[in-house]
C-alpha cells in the first residue's frame, strides 16, 4: 500500500522538477538572446538568470560578459572539463529511454556554460579595441572551438588542426572526437562548417578596430598580440606604412604565424613517403637498413644445435632508395584582396615541397601584375614580405609568366589558386589553361586554400573546368596536399 501512495507522489515531484528546470534553461537562453541583439540590460532576465546560476552552484561570473572564460576557469578549475565538448553532438539516445528521464538539471548547467561562451565571442560591441581585448577574444574563441569538440585555432586558422585525412569536402572540417582522425564530420546541425568563417569575420573586424600601428610601436602591447590569419592580413596590407620598432614587431608576428602553420602543413606532407622503392639501386650497407628477419631466415641452415648458435654468412639490408623522377611544380596564386589566406597557406606549402628531393618548385603571385617569387620559395616569410595584396585579377598576365617554366609538360604540375573572378579576361585565361592541360601538364585548379575549406569560385570557370576534366578542388588544404603527393609519388 505504501508503494501505491508514494509512486504517484514521486512522479508528480519529478514532473515539477522537470518543468522548473526547463523554465530555468529557457530563462538563460532568453537572456543570451537579449544580450546578443540588444545591448541594453533586461533587469528581470538578469536577476532571474543570476538566481538560476547561483541555485545550481555555478559562479555568477558566468553572467558577466567582461569576464573571460580563462578567468572563470582560473578561479574554478573544475569547470574546464565541463566547457570541453559542451556544444558537441550528443551520442544517440537509447531508444528505450523515456525523454522525461533525462537529467534536466544537467541541461540547465549546460545552458549556463554555452551562454557564457557564445556571449563572450559574439557580443563584441563597437568602438576601438585594445591589444588586450583582442587577445581575450581570441582566447574565448578558443574555448568556443573546444566547446564544439575542436582544437583552439582549428576553425579560425588551422594552426591547431592536425587531422591527417586526405579528403575533406567543401564546407567540412576534420573535427572528430580524437586528434588525427582525419574524418570530415559536420558539427551539430551543420554548425561547425559554418562557424569557422564567421569567427574569422569577427576577428577581422576586431583587428580593424584596433589601432594596430600604435600597438606595434609599444613592445608591451605588441607582446599581447597572438598571431592569426586576420592579424597577418592586416599586417601585410599595412607593412609599407610601418617602420622601426613597429615594423620589427610586425615581422616577428608574421614569422611566428608562418612557423606555426608550417609545422602543421609539414606534418601533413610528411605522412607518406614520395616514390616507390627502387630495387635497381643497391641498398646502403648501414646498420639502420639491416633487415634482421630476412638475415636470420636466410642463415637458418647455419644453425648449430650443439652450440645453440647461429652462424651468419651474409647480412641482408632493406632497399630504401625511391624511384623519383625530377618533377616541376608551378604554383600560381591570386593575391587579390579576397585570397589572402590562400596566399599565406600556399607560400608555406610551396616552401615545404621545395624542400623535398628532386622537386623543382616555382611560385608566381598575381593581381593585375605577375610577380615571380621563385628565388625566395624556400622562405615563406620573405615571400610574404614581397607580396602586394589587393587589386584586381588578370590571369593571362600570370599565365604569360608561367608558360616559359614548362619545359617537360608530362613532368609538370601547375596548381592555380584563385576564385577566378577575372578582370574582363575570362575567355583568354581559360583558353591558356586549356592549352596547358592538353599539352600534358597536370593542371589543378583550386578555389582557395583555407583551413575551413570555404571557397567561392566563378561559376563560369567552374563549369568549364568540369567539362575539361579538371574539376575545381575543394578549398581544404589537406586535399591539395594529397593531390600533390599523389602526383609526385
Amino acid at each position: 500500500m505504501t508503494e501505491q501512495i508514494t509512486g504517484p507522489t514521486a512522479g508528480t515531484a519529478h514532473g515539477r522538477d522537470a518543468t522548473a528546470n526547463e523554465s530555468r534553461r529557457q530563462v538563460l537562453y532568453w537572456r543570451l538572446l537579449a544580450r546578443l541583439f540588444d545591448h541594453e540590460e533586461q533587469p528581470a532576465l538578469e536577476s532571474t538568470s543570476l538566481a538560476v546560476v547561483e541555485d545550481i552552484g555555478l559562479p555568477s561570473a558566468l553572467l558577466d560578459p567582461q569576464t573571460s572564460v580563462d578567468a572563470v576557469v582560473q578561479r574554478h578549475p573544475e569547470l574546464a572539463a565541463e566547457f570541453d565538448g559542451v556544444m558537441a553532438p550528443d551520442p544517440a539516445p537509447d531508444p528505450g529511454t523515456d525523454d522525461d528521464a533525462r537529467d534536466r538539471a544537467a541541461e540547465v548547467r549546460r545552458a549556463a556554460l554555452v551562454s557564457k561562451v557564445l556571449l563572450n565571442v559574439f557580443a563584441t560591441g563597437s568602438g576601438p579595441v585594445s591589444a588586450g581585448q583582442l587577445a581575450r577574444w581570441q582566447a574565448d574563441a578558443g574555448w568556443l572551438e573546444r566547446a564544439l569538440g575542436c582544437r583552439p585555432g582549428e576553425l579560425r586558422g588551422g594552426r591547431g588542426a592536425r587531422a591527417t585525412g586526405p579528403t575533406g569536402g567543401q564546407g567540412a572540417t576534420a573535427t572528430g572526437p580524437g586528434p588525427g582522425t582525419g574524418v570530415a564530420t559536420p558539427g551539430p546541425g551543420g554548425l561547425i562548417p559554418a562557424i569557422g568563417p564567421e569567427l574569422g569575420a569577427i576577428e577581422a573586424d576586431l583587428v580593424k578596430r584596433m589601432q594596430l600601428r600604435e600597438v606595434l610601436a609599444d613592445p608591451k602591447l605588441a607582446a599581447q598580440l597572438t598571431p592569426s590569419m586576420s592579424l597577418i592580413e592586416q599586417l601585410l596590407r599595412d607593412k609599407s606604412n610601418l617602420s622601426g620598432l613597429a615594423l620589427a614587431n610586425a615581422k616577428s608576428l608574421i614569422r611566428r604565424f608562418v612557423d606555426e602553420v608550417a609545422e602543421v602543413l609539414r606534418t601533413q606532407v610528411e605522412q607518406t613517403t614520395v616514390g616507390a622503392v627502387d630495387r635497381s639501386v643497391p641498398p646502403k650497407r648501414v646498420f639502420r637498413n639491416l633487415d634482421l628477419d630476412r638475415t636470420i631466415w636466410k642463415n637458418l641452415t647455419n644453425w648449430s644445435p650443439e652450440e645453440e648458435r647461429l652462424y651468419v654468412d651474409r647480412l641482408y639490408y632493406r632497399h630504401t632508395a625511391r624511384k623519383t623522377t625530377p618533377q616541376r611544380l608551378i604554383v600560381v596564386v591570386d593575391q587579390s584582396g579576397s585570397m589572402v589566406d590562400s596566399m599565406v597557406n600556399c607560400t608555406i606549402l610551396a616552401s615545404i615541397f621545395a624542400g623535398l628531393p628532386k622537386v623543382d618548385v616555382h611560385l608566381i603571385a598575381y593581381d593585375t601584375r605577375a610577380l615571380d617569387l621563385t628565388p625566395w620559395v624556400g622562405d615563406p616569410f620573405e615571400v610574404l614580405l614581397r607580396t602586394r595584396l589587393g587589386g584586381g585579377n588578370d590571369g593571362p598576365v600570370a599565365m604569360a609568366k608561367a608558360l616559359p617554366k614548362i619545359t617537360e609538360p608530362r613532368n609538370t604540375v601547375m596548381v592555380w589558386i584563385s576564385d577566378f573572378y577575372e578582370f574582363d579576361r575570362s575567355q583568354p585565361l581559360f583558353e591558356g589553361i586549356e592549352a596547358v592541360h592538353r599539352s600534358g601538364v597536370k593542371f589543378i585548379p583550386v578555389g582557395s586554400v583555407t583551413s575551413s575549406g570555404r571557397q567561392e569560385v566563378n561559376p563560369w570557370f567552374r563549369e568549364r573546368f568540369k567539362t575539361l576534366g579538371t574539376p575545381v578542388l575543394s578549398g581544404h588544404i589537406r586535399k591539395l596536399v594529397h593531390e600533390l603527393k599523389t602526383f609526385l609519388a
